[in-house]
């Protein structure tokens, strides 16, 4: 893989070793299917049991069976699954980021206790309900109620692009107080097989299409006492988690970009035409040129970001400064390198335009770009553009 700088070459044997591991575990298990499952959406489920063993999700937490690995050995993981499919990444990243750091973060020891060990061994599954069908950019008009009943909660409202929906045993949902919608936002684990869970799956979509993305609808689900996350009031809960996804996806981009990369340059190299390798013209050597470039970029970005979180100086904007950056590299530069790729670049034997395809919902979700954008103008200014 495209590593100019030679980033790592500084890697720890930890980190170089989930890092191996986890590329090998997608040429051998996932990559030679993955265009099969893109063309069908559908994801392949019985790779998630596999990813447990792996240690795939969330093996930056502490405890609970979690190997506590480095911030940057978890960037590289997500990272070498998003090289072989963005859905691939958004599953480990959903179970990990979205669904047990909450637990870990806000949740009773009860909690901990029962969710965590099962959701890292893939055992069990998560989906985070945030994004509602009416709001999805301004979270904090949620409409989705939670109203006091005996000895715990009815939840009624509706969540909607939410990944791994349809197969989750549980979701972690966020809803207002029903009798005073001024109160904070709450969190709750409502298992998906509770009376008024519906749980439909979203098809036909046109990217991101190895992932299984659903809603999740509430109509009158009782959840106990229990289910309450205890440690989090407030927009501060599902933000906090939302950065930790994002720190996962702005590594996570870099690898589609290296993939892309790769394909283009190994195709480049072998295909011949006018006797000779369409390498050799200019113009494609300049295609080359700025893609590693750009590339190169975003993966010191990415690299430097590990080094705030290990150290604990990352803040909310680091974060969208990274991933508005290296998705949006990894937009342009897949869809350079499908066209180096010529008319075989928009067949499933080829990964680039799969990877573009994908971006423009990673270009999206977890904050859209232009919503990034307006986080970092208020940072650098001091004025909010949402007032």
């Amino acid at each position: 893989m495209l590593d100019y700088y030679g980033v790592e070459a500084d890697l720890s044997e930890e980190e170089r070793m989930i890092q191996e591991s986890a590329r090998e575990f997608v040429d051998e298990k996932v990559r030679p299917d993955i265009g099969e499952h893109w063309i069908e959406g559908t994801f392949p489920k019985k790779l998630i049991p596999k990813m447990g063993e792996m240690g795939f999700y969330a093996p930056n937490l502490e405890g609970y069976d979690s190997p506590n690995v480095s911030e940057k050995a978890y960037g590289l993981l997500m990272q070498e699954l998003e090289a072989c499919d963005s859905g691939l990444r958004s599953m480990a990243s959903v179970q990990g980021a979205l669904v047990m750091y909450p637990i870990h973060a806000y949740g009773s020891e009860e909690q901990k206790d029962h969710w965590l060990p099962k959701l890292g061994s893939g055992d069990a599954v998560g989906c985070f309900g945030l994004t509602e069908p009416e709001h999805g950019s301004n979270p904090t008009a949620m409409e989705t109620r939670a109203e006091d009943a005996d000895e715990g909660y009815i939840l009624n409202g509706s969540k909607t692009w939410i990944t791994n929906s349809p197969i989750a045993d549980v979701a972690v949902v966020w809803a207002r107080d029903k009798t005073d919608p001024d109160t904070p936002v709450r969190g709750f684990l409502v298992e998906t097989d509770r009376d008024g869970v519906s749980t439909n799956k979203i098809d036909e979509k046109l990217s991101l299409r190895a992932s299984i993305t659903g809603q999740i609808g509430l109509n009158d689900v009782y959840v106990p006492e229990e289910n309450l996350l205890p440690g989090v009031e407030g927009m501060g809960g599902p933000l906090g988690c939302l950065t930790q996804a994002r720190y996962g996806i702005a590594w996570g981009a870099v690898g589609a970009a290296r993939d892309s990369f790769e394909t283009a340059r190994q195709y480049a190299t072998d295909r011949e035409q006018f006797g000779g390798p369409i390498a050799r013209f200019q113009l494609q050597q300049d295609k080359f040129a700025e893609m590693a470039t750009q590339i190169t970029l975003a993966q010191l970005l990415a690299h430097r970001l590990a080094d705030l979180k290990e150290r604990g100086d990352m803040r909310p904007q680091h974060v969208s400064m990274a991933k508005r950056n290296n998705v949006r590299m990894a937009r342009n530069q897949s869809r350079i390198a499908r066209e180096i790729l010529g008319g075989n670049g928009i067949t499933a034997d080829y990964s680039p335009m799969r990877h573009m395809a994908n971006l423009e919902t990673v270009y999206t979700y977890e904050g859209t770009h232009d919503i990034h954008t307006l986080i970092l103008g208020e940072d650098l200014t001091g004025i909010s553009a949402y007032e």
